[in-house]
C-alpha cells in the first residue's frame, strides 16, 4: 500500500474535491481521504437535489468574513463562468433559477460525478469510511495516522467543512487541526438558517405555518428582497436564511426589520384607500394573506375601519408595515443550517494560495475558514475558487 503522497486532502466535499483533481492535473500524487462513506454528501443534498453549483454574480460582497477583504483573490481568479465551462465540459445541462442561481437539470449526483471523473482522471487516490486518528508535522513532513493505515506527505489540506448539517458527517475536526497549528477560530455559528420566533410572536403568529410573504428584510447592514416563510417555530424563507447571518455577526438582541409591503405601489395603493369603509384587516388582505393581516392588525391594534382610523394612527400603520420588527430567540441551530459562519481565521492564511503563512504546506480551504457566502449558490463557488488555489498552490 502507498503511503507517501506529494499531497494529503482532507474532506471529500466540493473544495476537497476540487482541490485534489486541480494537484493531481499538475502531476502531484494526491490522496483524497474523508471519514464519511459517501462523497460529496453535502452537495448530493444541496439545491433540493439539483445543486445550485454557483451564481453568476458573485463578487466579494457576497461574503461575510471579519476579514473581508480575504476570498477577493481566490474568486478573481476562478470565477463562475470557469465552473460554468467544466459542467459544460461534462455535458451536464443546467439553468438559471432567479437571482443568477444556476442548477443542474436533472440531479446534484452529477456534479459529484464530475469531480469524481477529475479526480480520476488526476489519478487522486481516495479512501473513504477512513477515519483520522491523528495528524503530525515532523521534518517538514505531514504524517497523518488513520483507521486504514498512515500516510505523510509535504503537503496537507484542510477541506473538512463547517458544523452545518451534522447529519451527514460535519464535525469540529478542521478547527481543531487549526488549534493545533496555533490558528485562531472565529466562533463558529449556524448561518442560511431558519429563526425562532419570541414567546410573544410565537404565541401570536405561530399557528401561520405555511404562509409565505413577499418582504424586504434587513439587519445590521443585509438587505434581502425575497420570499418570507411563516413557521410553526419563527420565521424561514429565503430573506430570512440570508438575514439570519447579519443578525448573528450583530447584537444579539438587534431586531431584524421586515417591510411588509417593499412594492412602493402598494403604499400608494393603501394611502388612496384612506377614505374606504372596509375594515383594516379586510383591505389589508387583498395584499397579504388574509389570516396574517388578521392577526397582524390585531397584534397592532387595528381592528377599525380604515375611515374611522386617524390620520396619526393610519400613519403609524403603513410606518409598522413597512418596519414590522421583530427579535428572534435565536436559531434554529446546525441540523438546519446551510453552512456555518466564522471558522479558521483568514488573517494566518494566504489569501493568494490558502496555506498558512506561519506553517509551510498546511492549507484551509472551503467552508471550514472564515468565509460564508450569501444563499445562492455562493458557497459552492468559494469552495471551488478556494479548493483551484490551493490546488495550484500545493
Amino acid at each position: 500500500m502507498k503511503t507517501a503522497f506529494d499531497v494529503i486532502v482532507l474532506g471529500a466535499g466540493a473544495a476537497g474535491m476540487m482541490c485534489a483533481a486541480e494537484a493531481g492535473k499538475r502531476g502531484k500524487s494526491v490522496l483524497l481521504i474523508d471519514h464519511y462513506h459517501k462523497l460529496g454528501e453535502k452537495i448530493r443534498i444541496s439545491g433540493g437535489g439539483r445543486c445550485n453549483f454557483t451564481n453568476i454574480h458573485t463578487r466579494p460582497e457576497s461574503f461575510l468574513s471579519t476579514n473581508p477583504h480575504f476570498c477577493r483573490s481566490a474568486l478573481a481568479r476562478y470565477q463562475p463562468q470557469d465552473f460554468i465551462k467544466l459542467v459544460d465540459s461534462h455535458d451536464i445541462a443546467w439553468h438559471e433559477k432567479t437571482l443568477g442561481q444556476l442548477f443542474c437539470d436533472d440531479s446534484a449526483v452529477q456534479i459529484i460525478n464530475m469531480l469524481k471523473t477529475e479526480c480520476d482522471r488526476a489519478q487522486v487516490e481516495t479512501r473513504m469510511n477512513c477515519i483520522v486518528a491523528a495528524v503530525s508535522r515532523v521534518d517538514e513532513q505531514y504524517h497523518v495516522k488513520t483507521a486504514q493505515g498512515d500516510f505523510h506527505a509535504a503537503a496537507l489540506v484542510i477541506a473538512t467543512g463547517g458544523l452545518a448539517v451534522p447529519k451527514i458527517g460535519a464535525t469540529p475536526f478542521g478547527y481543531k487541526i487549526a488549534e493545533q497549528f496555533g490558528l485562531n477560530i472565529v466562533p463558529p455559528r449556524a448561518a442560511l438558517v431558519p429563526l425562532s420566533f419570541d414567546p410573544e410572536s410565537l404565541a401570536r403568529y405561530g399557528d401561520l405555518s405555511g404562509l409565505s410573504l413577499d418582504a424586504e428584510v434587513s439587519c445590521n447592514g443585509g438587505v434581502f428582497h425575497e420570499a418570507l416563510l411563516l413557521t410553526h417555530r419563527g420565521l424561514s424563507g429565503p430573506s430570512i436564511l440570508q438575514i439570519s447571518s447579519y443578525w448573528q455577526i450583530g447584537s444579539p438582541k438587534a431586531p431584524i426589520h421586515i417591510n411588509l409591503l417593499p412594492d412602493r405601489r402598494v403604499v400608494e395603493w393603501l394611502t388612496d384607500q384612506r377614505g374606504a369603509k372596509t375594515q383594516f384587516n379586510n383591505l389589508l388582505s387583498e395584499r397579504l394573506p388574509r389570516r396574517f393581516a388578521q392577526q397582524w392588525c390585531e397584534a397592532h391594534q387595528l381592528t377599525k375601519p380604515v375611515i374611522q382610523l386617524s390620520d396619526k394612527v393610519f400613519a403609524s400603520a403603513l410606518e409598522g408595515l413597512q418596519d414590522w420588527q421583530i427579535k428572534p430567540s435565536g436559531t434554529l441551530g446546525y441540523n438546519k443550517a446551510e453552512v456555518t459562519l466564522g471558522g479558521v481565521d483568514t488573517h494566518a492564511l494566504s489569501s493568494r494560495t490558502m496555506q498558512v503563512n506561519a506553517v509551510p504546506g498546511l492549507f484551509f480551504i472551503g467552508e471550514v475558514v472564515d468565509v460564508t457566502g450569501h444563499l445562492g449558490g455562493f458557497n459552492f463557488q468559494w469552495a471551488w475558487a478556494s479548493g483551484v488555489a490551493a490546488g495550484q498552490a500545493v
